[in-house]
């Protein structure tokens, strides 16, 4: 039974992770083509950077906490003292991440520059 949950939880791990990267994919294809929509149908050139951007920012701050779902996950099913301070090194990087990002999606959203 212990294996079947280790390798039920590592899977779903795995799974989670190829959300993330999903998501990550989709988002930065999205920005990228409204980018080039907004080049190519825009005659002044006034592309709305900091909206797409934004909303590129949002993308990654969900993929970056499925990413670390899947740390977690993956540490819970034989963790080692290695794995924890890497589990914990990681988990600092990305919320640290996060934070940044999510602060600066509220200071736009503060301005008025996103929808």
């Amino acid at each position: 039974m212990e294996e079947f949950v280790k390798a039920a939880t590592l899977f779903l791990a795995r799974w989670i992770e190829a959300g993330a990267a999903t998501v990550i994919a989709i988002a930065s294809v999205r920005a990228l083509g409204l980018f080039l929509l907004a080049i190519l149908t825009d005659r002044s050139l006034m592309v709305p950077k900091e909206e797409i951007r934004l909303s590129l920012g949002r993308s990654l701050a969900l993929a970056l906490e499925l990413e670390l779902g899947a740390d977690i996950l993956k540490t819970a099913v034989a963790p080692t003292w290695n794995d924890i301070g890497l589990l914990a090194a990681v988990a600092v990087l990305r919320t640290a991440l996060n934070y940044f990002l999510e602060r600066e999606l509220r200071n736009a959203e503060q301005r008025g520059s996103i929808g």
